[in-house]
C-alpha cells in the first residue's frame, strides 16, 4: 500500500502513468469500446467493474493534463442520427474542474477519428462503464 495513492490506481495503471511522456496519450474507453481490437500498439490494461469518471479523478490525483494544447481531453462524439444524450461528459467536466483543469477544454472527435487517434494512444484503459459515448481521451501534461 501506498499513502496518498488513489486504491483505483492499480500498479499496472501507475506503471503506464509514470511512463508516459508530455504528449503521450491514454484512452479511458466504455465497455462497448474495442480496446483489444484498437489497442494492438498500446498497452490495453483492464479496469472491469470501474467507470470512467471513478478513474478520471483518481487519474487526475497524479497525472496533469498538456497546458500546450488548447483541448487535453476528447470525447467520442455522437454519430449523427444517434438520439443518445451522453450525460456522462457533464461528470466528466466536473471532475475536471475539481482538479484545476478547464471543465470547456474538451474537444469532440467523430467516432471514426477517434479509433484512429486511439490507435496511436499509450494505453487503453478498458472499463466496465456502461453509459453510452462514455469514452475519453486525456493528453498529459508536465509536472510543475
Amino acid at each position: 500500500m501506498l499513502k496518498n495513492i488513489p486504491p483505483i490506481l492499480s500498479p499496472e495503471l501507475l506503471k503506464v502513468l509514470c511512463e508516459m511522456g508530455h504528449g503521450d496519450e491514454i484512452v479511458l474507453a466504455d465497455g462497448n469500446f474495442p480496446a483489444k481490437s484498437i489497442g494492438k500498439n498500446a498497452v490495453v490494461i483492464r479496469g472491469d467493474g470501474h467507470g470512467v469518471t471513478e478513474l478520471l479523478d483518481a487519474i487526475l490525483t497524479v497525472m496533469p493534463l498538456d497546458t500546450y494544447v488548447k483541448q487535453p481531453a476528447a470525447l467520442m462524439q455522437v454519430v449523427s442520427g444517434d438520439t443518445v444524450v451522453p450525460v456522462i461528459w457533464d461528470n466528466y467536466r466536473t471532475t475536471l474542474a475539481k482538479h484545476g483543469e478547464n471543465p470547456e477544454a474538451i474537444e469532440q472527435v467523430e467516432r471514426m477519428a477517434f479509433y484512429e487517434r486511439a490507435k496511436c494512444a499509450y494505453a487503453i484503459v478498458a472499463t466496465g462503464e456502461s453509459a453510452l459515448y462514455a469514452n475519453l481521451l486525456l493528453k498529459k501534461g508536465v509536472v510543475k
